[in-house]
């Protein structure tokens, strides 16, 4: 007899039949989550993360390819470059961060490096939890580097498995997330954009390393600096940065728990919807199109489906491919021709501030044109 199906068991297989037969789930990296809590109402992206969608193949069975991600050749630099700053067992890495954030400790002439191999995702999280465990214990005082370990966060009721570049234990038993990336630091400085994309990132490991550290009696301090490492200016040799996740980690984490539970998602569509890119177009777009979406301008740098999303935004007249500072300021006005037809005085309640700054504007450009061609 079958053991009795719980509601995990439910949900991993509701999961997998919404990605299609035989087809693997995509891991759902720190990256894609801080996309996500980026853009916590999207229920579309909710539920094809979390499902493990690829939604770059997916994009492209739309016929809506998506247009960023990293080159071949990048990625290879930036392997290249991470394997230079662990080299040594990681001499140069804790050398960054013995300088950059804790030089008042004793310096790492030598440190441990667990072996942090398992059987599948859960087995390597055990076995990290069990590392951090021992590298805090009673035998504390040593510097202890774990090479990509694996963290769990839940996300929307399933869990999400991290693989952070490294995390450093102190001699003080205090734990640090290090971040390294393959673009340069030149004069000290980085491109602040691209600073802030991996404080994000950096920001959902230190979440949950502060969920293993909460099982551990006393719990240990996960430290809210992180360790930025990049090319210095524009050679090969590493640099480093402090860099205060604070406010990342407080928005993350107030929008992680804002997302909708993934089950609830899965519950409301209409059986048998499914996500293959091995099904025909019109069955896919059916439906992707029966789970909510909140496109926004800035989905194009973050989601693989934008584009999608884009077009099926513009083809409805809805306000928010314009920008979520204009749907903000649009207030009930949620269609194109709504807000047309409320700057012409053909619709709206001249009480509502958004119609009568919009009528204010008609005015205003319409004496403007009057005046250039008279």
């Amino acid at each position: 007899m079958p053991p009795p199906r719980t509601r995990g068991t439910a949900l991993r297989q509701r999961l997998a039949e919404l990605r299609g037969p035989g087809v693997p789930a995509k891991a759902l990296d720190a990256r894609a989550l801080a996309a996500l809590a980026a853009n916590p109402g999207c229920k579309r992206r909710a539920l094809l993360d979390g499902a493990g969608v690829n939604k770059a193949a997916l994009a492209g069975a739309l016929g809506s390819p998506s247009a960023f991600g990293q080159s071949q050749f990048a990625l290879t630099r930036g392997n290249a470059f991470e394997a230079k700053v662990k080299a040594d067992g990681g001499a140069e890495l804790l050398r960054l961060v013995h300088e950059r954030l804790d030089p008042g400790a004793e310096p790492p002439a030598s440190a441990s490096v667990p072996d942090l191999t398992a059987s599948g995702p859960e087995g390597r999280t055990a076995r990290t939890a069990l590392a951090l465990r021992e590298a805090t214990g009673p035998a504390r005082g040593t510097w202890t580097l774990l090479d990509h370990p694996m963290l769990a966060l839940e996300v929307a009721g399933s869990p999400a498995f991290l693989e952070p570049d490294a995390v450093v234990v102190h001699p003080d038993g205090t734990w640090t997330v290090v971040e390294i990336k393959s673009f340069p630091m030149l004069d000290g400085s980085a491109d602040p954009a691209k600073v802030g994309a991996a404080a994000r990132q950096a920001a959902v490991y230190v979440l949950a390393l502060e969920e293993v550290a909460a099982r551990l009696d006393p719990a240990p301090k996960v430290r809210h600096r992180v360790l930025l490492v990049c090319p210095k200016d524009f050679s090969n040799l590493p640099t480093a940065s402090a860099v205060d996740v604070r406010k990342q980690r407080a928005v993350t984490s107030r929008q992680l728990a804002r997302l909708t539970r993934i089950q609830d998602i899965a519950d409301a569509l209409p059986e048998g919807v499914c996500f293959s890119p091995e099904l025909p177009a019109e069955q896919l777009t059916a439906a992707v199109a029966a789970v909510p979406a909140t496109y926004a301008p800035e989905c194009l740098a973050a989601c693989e489906l934008a584009f999608h999303c884009r077009d099926r935004a513009r083809a409805a007249g809805a306000v928010t491919s314009l920008g979520r500072s204009v749907r903000a300021d649009l207030g009930g006005l949620s269609r194109v021709d709504d807000v047309l037809a409320a700057a012409r005085g053909e619709a709206g309640d001249p009480g509502d501030p958004a119609v009568a700054a919009l009528r204010r504007a008609a005015r205003l450009r319409a004496e403007a044109l009057g005046a250039m061609c008279p």
